[in-house]
């Protein structure tokens, strides 16, 4: 069964940047879409961004031009590149894999605060 381990998190001051990893067990992944979504306190988890297999990406309005996605196949990880952080970002960020009925990560918590 495939397993997804996330890496990355942390406090950072508005402003800063944060690179989020998510590593999975099985190289199924490298077939499949994979995703960022987030989930802050009292509120829905949301799409952040994602990748296809034919490496298309899509991003949520909120963090166009900030974030940027990718992914190594080879090392069958998905990233996310997060800059110009805002205290709106933070969250709880998950990795998630089309595989199956969908995977999800564990969850990294990702702060952004003075």
């Amino acid at each position: 069964q495939v397993q997804l381990v996330e890496s990355g998190g942390g406090l950072v001051q508005p402003g800063g940047s944060l690179r989020l990893s998510c590593a999975a067990s099985g190289s199924i992944v490298r077939f499949t879409t994979m995703g960022w979504y987030r989930q802050a306190p009292g509120k829905q988890r949301e799409l952040v961004a994602t990748i296809t297999s034919a490496l298309y990406t899509n991003y949520a309005d909120s963090v166009k031009g900030r974030f940027t996605i990718s992914r190594d196949n080879a090392k069958n990880t998905v990233y996310l590149q997060m800059n110009s952080l805002k205290p709106e970002d933070t969250a709880v960020y998950y990795c998630h894999v089309n595989v199956g009925s969908g995977l999800w990560g564990q969850g990294t918590q990702v702060t952004v605060s003075s």
